[in-house]
């Protein structure tokens, strides 16, 4: 088997987008006052898909959310010359590969995220090959289902949040996120504002509701050891990403006052980058995505590190791609879910983008067992919600 051709689409959204207000959710920015962004900034409003094709007629798909066209160019015109002739089912030597030959720009970003597209593409393959699922290439099935939390909840009116938290409630979820909406350069006002979400969600779905909050990196270090203590009745199963992704000196301290567990690493990559957060005990869970770190590869390898150290791997964004490792990994006691909803800020988009995806029922998710590589395939008619940038 031999790969014969790479193909890069990036799949812009021309839909329409729900209107979101301007503290619809902190962003690594809300530590500037002088013009400060916004989550609009933040929109993933575009998609990469990767087609690996080989001799015998297979075709792996693969994908990258993170500035996909950035990433399209680093596939065309750097990792698909490395590829070619390949034999796709080599896939620890095509990372290391496509990851030393690119060392200097590629090791982090939209770099790793396009090392990571190919790497699924290459996983999907290997399963389709072997007609089997990826979980079960990575040692089986370790759940009978995998539990999943709603993570749709946004900074909004009181009355809404608390309509949308019991709604998931009464689908059966019972783990839940909220993202805040209020930074530093909001002060005291801003800091009861963050304090009244937490305490609507609370009282909304009671005290047999896991209830975690996400920060998006818009709180410093100081802002966050203020707000830890006035979180700590509310029983967070975590605080996430408090701090931006570079502060992991930041995050140790804030684990070690222990007041709410403390979790990150959406926005970090590779093992060599985790090894240096579990080493120096900056977080209880550790939250990367598979489309960024370095692909079902590295994914592997970073659950195995985090086992070591009791630390908890529950990976940003659900998706098929993470849900594999979830399933395989006993390390990985459960996934994010992101609900099906008008597009917004993009979160939702690959709800738009593929299929086979599977639907929550009862706050958990199966992955079926004849559904060979990841498990998805494209939808036919993306030319009608979306530009295609060949």
């Amino acid at each position: 088997m031999r790969i014969t051709r790479v193909r890069t689409r990036v799949l812009e959204w021309t839909g329409p987008v729900a209107p979101v207000h301007p503290n619809f959710c902190t962003t690594a920015s809300d530590a500037l006052t002088r013009k400060p962004g916004s989550i609009k900034g933040y929109s993933f409003l575009g998609w990469l898909v990767v087609e690996i094709e080989t001799d015998d007629g297979l075709v792996g798909l693969g994908n990258a959310a993170l500035s996909p066209h950035v990433t399209k160019a680093t596939i065309d015109r750097h990792l698909a010359p490395l590829l070619i002739g390949e034999d796709p089912r080599d896939v620890a030597w095509l990372w290391e590969r496509m990851y030393r030959q690119t060392l200097p720009f590629a090791r982090k970003g939209s770099g790793m995220a396009a090392i990571s597209a190919v790497d699924l593409a290459l996983w999907d393959l290997l399963g389709k090959s072997t007609k089997l699922p990826v979980f079960r290439l990575l040692g089986g099935r370790l759940k009978d289902r995998i539990p999943v939390y709603a993570s749709r909840l946004y900074a909004q009116p009181l009355d809404e949040l608390a309509a949308e938290a019991t709604s998931y409630r009464d689908a059966g979820f019972r783990m839940m996120k909220l993202r805040f909406g209020w930074g530093p350069k909001d002060g005291l006002p801003g800091i009861r504002r963050n304090l009244d979400l937490v305490r609507t969600l609370r009282e909304a779905v009671g005290d047999d509701v896991e209830v975690m909050a996400d920060c998006f990196m818009g709180w410093t270090l100081d802002y966050a050891k203020r707000m830890l203590p006035l979180l700590a009745p509310y029983n967070l199963r975590w605080l996430e990403e408090p701090l931006i992704a570079d502060d992991i000196r930041g995050y140790a301290e804030l684990r070690a006052l222990n007041i709410v567990p403390i979790s990150g690493g959406e926005h970090e990559f590779t093992l060599r980058g985790f090894r240096e957060i579990i080493e120096q005990r900056a977080m209880d869970i550790v939250q990367f995505d598979v489309n960024r770190v370095g692909g079902v590869t590295q994914a592997q390898k970073i659950c195995a590190l985090a086992e070591a150290f009791d630390v908890e791997v529950i990976p940003h964004a659900g998706q098929m791609h993470n849900y594999h490792i979830v399933m395989a990994n006993i390390a990985c006691p459960m996934a994010e879910f992101f609900p099906k909803v008008p597009v917004e800020v993009g979160n939702e988009l690959f709800w738009y983008v593929f299929d086979g995806e599977p639907v929550a029922r009862d706050g958990a998710i199966d992955l079926p067992e004849d559904a060979p590589g990841l498990g998805l395939t494209l939808k036919p008619d993306l030319a009608a919600s979306f530009r295609i940038v060949e």
